[in-house]
């Protein structure tokens, strides 16, 4: 798998993040290449389903949480194997809301031995900005958005490549969210899609951010929607996209569209986000190859991110 090029500094250094995300936990390991840009060596996911499976309270089961630490431990272990010299393992919205958040980085630290670094959804927007906007070969002048799409939360943000996010929100609505409170039939019925659009709608409507010249989507879905729908997400594609994916059971979208079964089932929520993000922000979303993990490295690489858990032997 090639990711595009993100402008880093030119010494060459490999470094790994790893999300902790509501839907899925990834890795990636990338590292600086002679001509100063950032180049992939290894990337892999598992679906984990933190943000859907939290239990009484808002804790993660005890059993949930074995099995997340698990997965970290199996990617800082692929991460050490691909040689990357310090691991950054970052979670999000499904952490971040946890009632036992504390119990799940010590489960981390006991079987992965590396620390957790949970996010704050300002933090997530500013490291998924910077990573989008990193990876663009040729960056627009003016004002530039983001949409970074999650399970439990997603994040608006504009700004400039130059100086960085000037407006942005963390909202406490995602694909995971969306799906489990509305998409209960498989295939989802119109009723239930009109209930996720009037609920994007709702939590949307207070937003007034500046508009951008160009806007881009990351994020899990946004990737799997760029393979099916093309580089630009614009309303008529999003709407070609709904129509495709919430006209099946999930198991045949899977199947005939190459997807895991749970993002299937995802992706009319994430679709419907994306849709009142274009309305957000006035203009069509263009997919590119960077987001929050491209973000963290881009710290990590510059040593201008906070400290990085330090890789095997350390």
């Amino acid at each position: 798998m090639t990711r595009a090029s993100v402008s880093v500094s030119s010494w060459r250094v490999r470094c790994a993040c790893i999300d902790i995300g509501s839907n899925t936990t990834r890795l990636l390991v990338a590292e600086s290449a002679r001509d100063g840009r950032l180049r992939e060596v290894h990337a892999e996911r598992a679906f984990t389903r933190l943000g859907s499976l939290l239990g009484p309270g808002g804790a993660i089961p005890p059993a949930v949480v074995r099995v997340g630490a698990e997965v970290v431990a199996e990617q800082v272990a692929a991460a050490r194997g691909q040689g990357a010299s310090s691991i950054r393992v970052v979670a999000t919205a499904a952490v971040r809301d946890a009632a036992n958040r504390e119990d799940f980085a010590a489960a981390v630290v006991d079987l992965a031995g590396v620390p957790v670094e949970v996010l704050t959804g300002e933090e997530e927007a500013r490291l998924a900005f910077r990573g989008a906007t990193g990876s663009l070969a040729e960056c627009p002048d003016g004002l530039l958005g983001v949409v970074d799409v999650g399970g439990r939360s997603s994040e608006l943000v504009a700004g400039t490549q130059a100086d960085g996010v000037v407006w942005a929100r963390s909202l406490p609505v995602g694909s995971g969210l969306l799906a489990d409170a509305h998409l209960r039939d498989d295939p989802p019925t119109p009723e239930q899609l009109d209930a996720v659009r009037a609920h994007v709608a709702e939590v949307l409507a207070p937003l007034e951010p500046p508009q951008p010249v160009a806007a881009y989507a990351v994020g899990g879905s946004a990737t799997s929607l760029r393979r099916l729908l093309g580089t630009v997400l614009d309303a008529d594609a999003l709407g070609r996209g709904l129509l495709a994916l919430a006209a099946l059971p999930r198991v045949e979208v899977a199947r005939r569209f190459a997807l895991h079964p749970e993002r299937a089932r995802l992706l009319p929520a994430a679709i419907l986000l994306l849709e009142g993000a274009t309305e957000t922000f006035g203009a069509p979303l263009h997919t590119c190859g960077g987001g929050l993990r491209e973000g963290v490295l881009l710290e990590a690489i510059r040593g201008s991110g906070p400290s990085q858990a330090p890789a095997a032997g350390d």
